[in-house]
């Protein structure tokens, strides 16, 4: 009877995979795609590794008695119930920069293809017609390209195609100026972009905010002899709007590899000739997949000797003492509300834990932090080894500072970040009682106690009566159920915060509604739903 921990290989791997794994496992192999034979053979392993076709869903989770580790071979995780192995105490870890470079590749050929005619042209000689001028194309040479969303695979397409000699302009609100000066690119405005360019390219995470971003009336504002590209994520290009606008000459073409729901092999834009579609191959390299067979082995082995783990995407794994666990999912929720309060990325981040927890090692809770910040700003999956990279590609200086005191709380966690401007937002929380409730007890200088909700909403505006009333009467008319709501000031007739949890998203217009009629100064939704 071996004593190594077993390890399953449910799908094809790449040799190196096994090679990464090292010695010391039992390497057992199954089908994963036969749900009979995953069943069977998952129920004595301590990891299995999978690709795409086999699903570890709540079934699976319950029949491995064992399990400690899911490592998909890829980015998506799709075919992994995260919710059911999290109940369950199983680690799900991932390869979140495994495709990078391949994904920009991918995209930098769309946008060849398209300006070139590649796809029908090919087409059409394979089917007898030699049809040279009906294909003419244009040089990328001196042409614009505006690079929506300039995360790490954005930066890679703009380097790549700077090299034939576009001018590479960029929108991204959580990108400093001087960060993409550095790279030869200028941030522009949405609007600016859309006016100006030659070529659109999309690599945004796909959020509330971000559907349908590239719709009818950004559609309008574009020159007609332009080509937009999407290979990020499905949705974040309205595929009913790109196919009016093509259809209408307002789009001289487009190049896609995702869509809104997937597969897809019928879509109107398909009936487009200089539409040129390919199925999600945005990952499907044979070095991508080798990357990302080495990435999991790599977190296996340190899964299952008890360290740190850098991709996990749910249970933290490390040497991290107990009283430090509860607090990193406050941490990160901490790190997304500042981001949603801020607009933007802060030019100076500080983490800041005062209180018991400080005789720990809490190093893991500014890491924790930043997964939070850079969540809904980035298109590619957040980890911990991945965060401090985001933040050093924006030129974002990080701080944590620890203190022992905390007068009000036993212990607390401060996000607090100064702006490009100067401006300085903060929020902070705690964990209340014995079943570490998490609250938030602070936005800048107001204190608050308010419980952290899925959905939350935070205003500034002058202390005035009424101001309450009509919150409840513009939420209540859109249906919308305020569950907890507090009010903070200084002093009577000064600036105030009114700070909500909801039981529903509050609809981008509505909040704006209410913005208006209060008079504030500011006003953030925050939706903490994965």
């Amino acid at each position: 009877m071996s004593q190594k921990p077993v390890v399953l290989i449910a799908e094809e791997l790449s040799p190196a995979t096994v090679d990464a794994l090292g010695p010391d496992f039992e390497i057992r192999h199954c089908n994963g795609a036969d749900r009979a034979e995953l069943l069977s053979a998952i129920t004595d392993v301590d990891a299995i590794l999978i690709r795409s076709a086999t699903k570890v869903d709540a079934e699976a989770v319950a029949a491995a008695g064992k399990l400690r580790v899911v490592a998909r071979a890829g980015v998506g995780l799709d075919n992994v119930d995260v919710a059911a192995a999290t109940k369950a105490g199983v680690m799900v870890v991932n390869a979140p920069t495994s495709n990078i470079v391949t994904a920009a590749e991918l995209a930098c050929g769309l946008l060849i293809a398209t300006a070139r005619n590649i796809a029908p042209a090919n087409s059409a000689l394979k089917n007898g017609e030699w049809k040279r001028n009906k294909y003419t194309g244009v040089e990328l040479s001196e042409k614009t390209l505006g690079v929506v969303g300039l995360g790490r695979i954005g930066v890679l397409v703009a380097q790549r195609m700077s090299a034939f000699g576009m001018n590479v302009v960029a929108y991204d609100p959580y990108v400093q100026p001087a960060r993409a000066a550095q790279m030869g690119v200028k941030l522009l405005t949405l609007d600016e972009l859309l006016e100006q360019s030659d070529f659109i390219t999309v690599h945004l995470p796909k959020t509330p905010e971000t559907l349908g971003l590239i719709g009818d009336e950004a559609l309008h504002k574009v020159k007609p002899s332009v080509r937009i590209v999407n290979a990020a994520r499905g949705g974040i290009v309205d595929e009913e709007a790109l196919a009016s606008a093509l259809k209408e000459g307002r789009v001289a073409g487009a190049g896609l590899d995702v869509y809104a729901k997937e597969p897809c092999t019928d879509s109107p834009l398909f009936q487009f000739d200089n539409v040129v579609a390919t199925p999600h191959l945005g990952a499907s390299t044979d070095e991508a997949q080798e990357k990302a067979g080495i990435a999991v082995a790599k977190s296996v082995r340190l899964a299952l000797a008890g360290e740190l783990v850098p991709d996990a995407v749910n249970v933290q794994g490390g040497v991290i003492a107990e009283d430090v666990k509860p607090a990193l999912p406050l941490a990160e929720k901490l790190g997304r509300i500042f981001t949603s309060l801020a607009g933007e990325v802060a030019a100076r981040l500080d983490v800041e834990v005062c209180g018991e927890v400080t005789q720990h090692d809490v190093k893991i809770l500014e890491l924790s932090a930043l997964k939070g910040v850079f969540e809904d700003i980035v298109d590619e999956t957040v980890s911990y080894v991945n965060a401090p990279l985001f933040a050093q590609e924006r030129g974002v200086e990080v701080r944590l500072t620890t203190s022992s005191e905390s007068p009000n709380h036993r212990n607390v966690v401060t996000v607090r970040g100064t702006l490009a401007d100067g401006t300085e937002v903060s929020v902070s929380g705690t964990l209340a009682g014995p079943k570490h409730v998490q609250k938030v007890v602070a936005v800048g200088e107001e204190d608050v106690d308010l419980v952290l909700a899925d959905h939350m909403a935070f205003l500034r505006y002058t202390d005035r009566p009424g101001v309450v009333g009509t919150i409840g009467r513009i939420l209540g008319e859109v249906g919308v159920n305020i569950a907890g709501m507090q009010v903070a000031r200084a002093a009577a007739g000064g600036d105030a915060l009114v700070a909500l949890t909801v039981d529903s998203s509050i609809p981008a217009g509505v909040l704006t509604d209410i913005a208006g009629e209060i008079g504030a100064t500011s006003a953030r939704a925050v939706d903490l739903t994965d």
